[in-house]
């Protein structure tokens, strides 16, 4: 079965689980207050209340994962992320960005994700599901998470932004050691400087030590549903945008 035939799998899943108990409207309308705690009120995410109510799960499910998935899946197509075997998906909420780097690769390698909300987890683990892969997922605060040493790659996906700036600095001490130790290193954040005032300074000793910044705008067909709930919420992108930071170890 390929990719692109499990991604619809995936979306048609989230669609049947999602709109059980809710109407297309209800979830519109959560993704309209979603959206502003995402962008006017980033305190709230530190505890993860972004997944508070069957509406605001809904809605991050069913717009927010499959962008991220979309976004994803465009940028490793762009570095050179291949031969990984064991990916760690640090505040991996519903693991889009992990299952978007592992089907991009052949074998695709085993996953952690972790997070500390038990949805965010659960959903997490129907994606791994979903796509057919080697998939766990761990309850923890990934501010405090030790790396283990069987890790080669670590993806952190719109998920530093949540964070306080002392919870990042000590994500960043961590995440510098683990690039030291060879590890791949892929963060994904949006590409708005309000929303990531931080990211130039926090984003610089990585750019010392050999990484890369990028900022990304990529043109893509929505999958109808995602299309229709922007719309109705009204939020219209007219691309997928991000910003990344990606640290490798060098070449033989």
């Amino acid at each position: 079965m390929g990719t692109e035939t499990r991604l619809d799998r995936w979306l048609a899943g989230l669609e049947e689980r999602h709109f059980a108990d809710l109407t297309f409207t209800e979830v519109a309308r959560a993704l309209r207050a979603l959206s502003s705690t995402y962008v006017e009120r980033r305190e709230r995410l530190a505890t993860r209340s972004a997944f508070d109510g069957a509406g605001k799960r809904a809605a991050y499910a069913l717009y927010y994962s499959p962008l991220h998935f979309l976004t994803v899946q465009h940028i490793v197509a762009q570095l050179d992320g291949q031969g990984l075997k064991n990916l760690l998906d640090l505040g991996c909420g519903a693991a889009a960005a992990s299952a978007a780097w592992a089907t991009a690769q052949s074998p695709a390698p085993s996953i952690t994700g972790i997070d500390v909300h038990p949805w965010a987890l659960a959903e997490a683990a129907q994606t791994y599901r979903a796509f057919g892969l080697d998939g766990a997922t761990r309850r923890g605060n990934a501010v405090d998470v030790a790396i283990p040493r069987s890790v080669d790659a670590i993806v952190a996906g719109w998920f530093l932004n949540e964070l306080d700036d002392r919870g990042r600095l000590t994500v960043q001490q961590a995440l510098l050691n683990a690039t030291h130790a060879g590890r791949r290193l892929l963060i994904v954040e949006p590409i708005a400087t309000r929303v990531s005032p931080w990211w130039t300074t926090w984003s610089a000793p990585f750019v010392s030590a050999g990484g890369r910044v990028d900022e990304w705008k990529i043109r893509v067909e929505l999958p109808d549903l995602v299309h229709r709930l922007g719309r109705a919420a009204g939020l219209r992108p007219e691309a997928l945008t991000a910003r990344t930071l990606y640290a490798a170890p060098p070449g033989p």
